[in-house]
């Protein structure tokens, strides 16, 4: 059951400033950046930012960015330290040491034509509109009125789902498809093996952050930001409160952790 309780939530800080090895995770939009319309605009609060830096700076801590987004808009948007590490299209794409993502020649071929039906389905209909990712396609409906939603979704899993080898998921005001199953949870193991973290803290507000919750065990803290059933131990309101978060977790890192 999930905890809103904030003296849990504290006593749960200070256990994983503790860690040897610290790696904060954090989703974007929606948790380090209040959700607005138009996604190249989302831009993460001062508050957390500084908080970031902080965490970043510590010794013995990595701070990750795990997001849907193609890691082109992360890195555009999130005004990070070059030491954070991003993390996009849900686990395919890394910023580290200059790693890109390659696609099967197969693979290829089926996303293109996923963009062609999914394109399709979102042709003519205001309010819709689709994010090429390396791996997919996003069909965002956050500016559709609600009887456009069900026709342009209906119609885009009547299309899509004749395809083979694509892999749908279903967000706040967005239908996701990728040509690889890659998730959050697969971005967050990859990112405990890099820096070798002995604790994980990773925070998210949407359905496809479950994923990345999945990815945590004994020793780890998983908190949901706003509404909604959640496999995450404990809770917060918003990104406000997730900036305060952060920059309890920086004071405690840097009093009983090994900055």
């Amino acid at each position: 059951m999930t905890s809103e309780d904030p003296r849990a939530l504290s006593d749960a800080l200070g256990r994983l400033a503790t860690t040897p090895r610290l790696l904060v995770a954090l989703d974007f939009d929606g948790t380090l950046a209040p959700e607005v319309d138009a996604p190249l605009e989302a831009r993460a609060l001062p508050e957390a930012l500084a908080a970031i830096s902080r965490l970043a700076a510590a010794e013995s801590t990595t701070v990750a960015l795990v997001s849907g987004r193609d890691l082109a808009s992360l890195s555009a948007i999130s005004e990070t330290p070059d030491e954070v590490l991003l993390v996009g299209s849900h686990g395919i794409e890394l910023r580290m040491d200059g790693h890109e993502t390659s696609l099967t020649p197969d693979e290829v071929a089926a996303r293109a034509r996923l963009s062609d039906a999914v394109h399709a389905a979102a042709a003519g209909h205001e309010g819709v509109f689709v994010e090429e990712k390396p791996a997919g396609l996003a069909l965002h409906t956050r500016l559709a009125d609600d009887e456009t939603t069900e026709t342009v979704l209906a119609e885009a899993r009547r299309t899509v789902g004749a395809l083979d080898g694509i892999h749908a998921r279903t967000g706040k005001n967005v239908l996701e498809y990728a040509v690889r199953s890659t998730g959050k949870n697969d971005g967050i193991d990859r990112l405990r093996d890099i820096v070798g973290a002995t604790g994980v803290l990773y925070a998210g507000d949407d359905v496809t952050d479950e994923d990345g919750f999945a990815a945590l065990g004994e020793g780890d803290l998983a908190v949901k930001v706003g509404p909604g059933e959640s496999r995450a131990g404990h809770r917060v309101a918003d990104p406000q409160a997730v900036a305060r978060l952060l920059a309890e977790l920086a004071d405690l890192r840097a009093h009983l952790g090994h900055s």
